[in-house]
């Protein structure tokens, strides 16, 4: 297809084969930039490490970072552990859609270590754990999306300390209009 090429993106899968995304109409790659919040979180291991470890692979295989929060020290959410919890926020301009930067940040936490994602509401003690919290169009207008694979903006960010003061850090205005909007609905 005519111009496709120009819209097309490698991404590396878990892997570590190059894949490239093309097929703008299909909503996976866009000529325009999308502005995503991510959650960054660890509580195994060299903690720090393990955070700008995940920053410098976001800005290697998913796109610009245009913000990074402090480091917040936080208690397990959802389950008991020792261990206790290093978050951040980080907010990213890139070209990949929604699915194509969840294919990135699933194949990062495996290349980092992580063994399983959490699922049916059980958490455990995680090497790294990336959540897409929110996303924004090139007119930055928020994307909503609804997949068996992917909710967005994430359902409960509203309710976690963890994401919301780190992303206050960075965005103030952003996490005030989360907590607007999760509190009217």
């Amino acid at each position: 297809m005519e111009g496709e090429e120009e819209n097309s993106r490698k991404i590396q899968s878990a892997s570590g084969e190059e894949k490239t995304v093309a097929a703008p109409s299909s909503g996976r790659v866009s000529s325009s930039s999308f502005l995503y919040y991510l959650g960054l979180g660890t509580n195994l291991g060299d903690r720090e490490a393990h955070l700008h470890t995940a920053v410098r692979h976001l800005a290697e295989r998913v796109g610009e970072v245009a913000a990074l929060s402090g480091f917040y020290s936080t208690e397990p959410w959802g389950f008991v552990s020792n261990h206790v919890f290093l978050n951040a926020v980080v907010c990213i301009r890139t070209l990949l859609a929604p699915l194509d930067v969840l294919a990135c940040t699933q194949a990062i936490e495996r290349d980092m270590g992580r063994v399983h994602k959490s699922a049916n509401g059980v958490y455990a003690d995680r090497v790294i754990d990336i959540d897409l919290l929110l996303c924004f169009d090139g007119q930055g207008k928020p994307v909503c999306l609804h997949t068996p694979l992917l909710t967005l903006p994430h359902p409960l960010m509203h309710l976690r300390d963890f994401v919301m003061e780190p992303l206050a850090e960075i965005a103030p205005e952003v996490a005030q209009a989360v907590r607007t909007s999760f509190l009217s609905l």
